[in-house]
């Protein structure tokens, strides 16, 4: 069982940067393949960014490639999002998943693939 607690979120103008954090209990974090999603109002749940184990590979989204770095520390049992160049299409609450397949290589978009899930934190961008 992994436990992931999102913190970083607030509001921030257009073109404005933050960082999230999610930490996760447990001590197999080192293993998992983890992931960001996000979800807007009236929208369906979105492929943000994902990072395997190692942090040697970052898949993301088209909507946030080039603008957005996801990154881990094992050590701290924690993976990062951070996100630049913010715009009001951003806002959404963002979630931290891990992959359930512990050493698995394959990288997946599909938020059905993730079984453990953060509560989410805010993110909202003004214009």
């Amino acid at each position: 069982q992994v436990q992931l607690v999102e913190s970083g979120g607030g509001l921030v103008q257009a073109g404005g940067s933050l960082r999230l954090s999610c930490t996760a209990s447990g001590r197999t974090f080192s293993a998992y393949i983890m992931g960001w999603f996000r979800q807007a109002p009236g929208k369906e749940r979105e492929f943000v960014a994902a990072i395997s184990w190692s942090g040697g590979r970052m898949h993301y989204g088209d909507s946030v490639r080039g603008r957005f770095t996801i990154s881990r520390d094992n050590g701290k049992n924690t993976v990062y999002l951070q996100m630049n160049s913010l715009q009001p299409e951003d806002t959404a609450v963002y979630y931290c998943a891990a992959d359930p397949r512990i050493g698995s290589s394959y990288i997946r978009h599909s938020a059905s693939e993730y079984n453990y899930w953060g509560q989410g934190t805010q993110v909202t961008v003004s214009s």
